[in-house]
């Protein structure tokens, strides 16, 4: 069978997910979209017995991104697995808003709750005189967060801690996170893909969905520098809340960001610290 015949055949077993033909066939020729023009190449036996199992497993509900193994996030590619959430092109707006603000200073970040290690390890990527730390509850996630740094060649520290439970040590110049933040009740009612596929720890942020905020904010004054900058992807309508415990902690220049879809996905917040 010929890729042309083999992408129309695949577009119409995927329905709604059609878009993701070019990206299955891809990952099992190693052709890429524009080879799909120019090569007359047939599709083997073994590659169409690939593709049928990841279009059968695909339809069932699973997320592609865990059946290939892998997604790209800000032009890099990351491993991801049962452990870790899929990273968001939402999220992106995070990173680029800490990239943003490091520049080419040589500053220390600390990521709380890396899973893939995807936004801490971006910002390694492209700030390379700054030093990473990525944190996270357990030693299988920060596995997959090691090996996607190594993915990338960016050089990060792991740091294991229950955040909930305890402050990490050392003092760093930033801190982001993209914590879980969906309300407890709402869980149950997500898209089966998230809800049955991608780790409810992840997404779970407690009763009101803010546990997560009000401890690294509670925790920020012990582990960020004076002036230091804290940056939170935030859900669609947590804007208020999130400035307000900022303001309300004593951080200054709190900011609310937009993604591109126009929802608000980004709190930023500095330390000011009164002299004594």
């Amino acid at each position: 069978m010929v890729i042309s015949r083999l992408r129309s055949q695949l577009r119409r077993q995927l329905g709604e997910n059609a878009h993701e033909a070019d990206w299955i066939i891809t990952h099992v020729t190693g052709l890429s979209p524009s080879d799909f023009v120019l090569s007359s190449r047939d599709i083997t036996k073994t590659e169409l017995r690939e593709i049928g199992d990841i279009v059968k497993r695909r339809n069932s509900g699973e997320p592609l991104q865990y059946i290939l193994g892998e997604t790209e996030f800000m032009g890099l590619t990351f491993r991801v697995n049962e452990q870790t959430l899929i990273p968001r092109a939402d999220t992106e707006t995070l990173a680029e808003t800490v990239i943003e603000h490091i520049g080419s200073r040589p500053l220390r970040v600390l990521d709380i709750g890396t899973g893939s290690g995807c936004i801490g390890i971006s910002i390694a990527k492209l700030c390379k005189r700054s030093t990473v730390t990525l944190l996270d509850r357990s030693d299988a996630i920060l596995a997959a967060a090691a090996e996607n740094a190594s993915l990338n060649g960016v050089s990060a520290e792991t740091v294991k801690c229950d955040i909930l439970k305890a402050a990490p040590e050392g003092v760093y110049d930033v801190i982001v996170s993209n914590p879980p933040y969906i309300e407890t009740a709402v869980i149950s009612g997500l898209d089966s893909t998230v809800r049955d596929y991608e780790p409810i720890a992840a997404l779970d942020g407690g009763e009101d969905g803010l546990v997560f905020y009000r401890r690294i904010i509670g925790i920020a004054p012990d582990i960020l520098e004076s002036n230091g900058f804290i940056a939170f992807e935030i859900g669609f309508d947590q804007g208020g809340s999130v400035t307000a415990m900022l303001r309300d902690s004593g951080f200054t220049d709190v900011s609310l960001k937009q993604d591109p879809c126009g929802n608000d996905r980004v709190v930023t917040a500095r330390l000011k610290r009164t002299a004594v």
